[in-house]
């Protein structure tokens, strides 16, 4: 998640403080904040408000419904004239996903992504745990078990894979790693 910088305008920050609360509208535990596509929040040329909001991915179908959603929330809080500009660049990340963010995931039933960012030039070595057949492994969102296996590539979103905990027998979805 991005942190909100301190600003001589007002409405910056309170539009972070709006935009908080706006949901995502295919994983509504968490909010367009938490899950790191509002980049940016800055003051046009023009007086009006930018909200720099970067997709999940470049197909992603609720972008024009989160648009709508942070515009909407701006407005209502009467922090005057405000547009939603598309920054594809950098790539959204699973990695901009706070920690806050995947605390709900868990507590929705979705097992949270792992990091995927590339390791420190410094570091020495890096350990990836994976299951059978090179697979990750995701433990259940439920009861934390590892015993898990992939019935799906696809869950619910592009975005999610459908699990099986072995344990408890509950399915579950995983927030796949981008």
């Amino acid at each position: 998640m991005n942190t909100p910088v301190a600003s001589a305008d007002p409405r910056i920050s309170q539009a972070w403080t709006v935009l908080a609360d706006v949901p995502d509208p295919e994983v509504p535990a968490i909010s367009v904040c938490d899950l790191g596509i509002v980049r940016e929040v800055q003051v046009g040329a023009d007086g009006a408000l930018e909200v720099v909001l970067t997709p999940t991915y470049s197909g992603c179908p609720a972008t024009e419904v989160i648009e709508q959603s942070v515009l909407a929330a701006v407005d209502a809080a009467g922090l005057g004239p405000a547009r939603a500009v598309t920054r594809r660049h950098p790539a959204w990340t699973t990695d901009w996903i706070s920690e806050q963010g995947r605390r709900k995931l868990l507590a929705y039933g979705i097992a949270p992504p792992g990091a995927c960012a590339s390791p420190p030039a410094n570091s020495s070595s890096v350990v990836r745990w994976l299951g059978r057949g090179g697979e990750p492994v995701v433990a259940c969102p439920r009861c934390a078990s590892p015993r898990t296996e992939r019935l799906s590539a696809f869950g619910s979103t592009a975005c999610k894979a459908l699990y099986r905990c072995l344990a408890c027998r509950e399915p579950f979805e995983h927030f796949k790693p981008i």
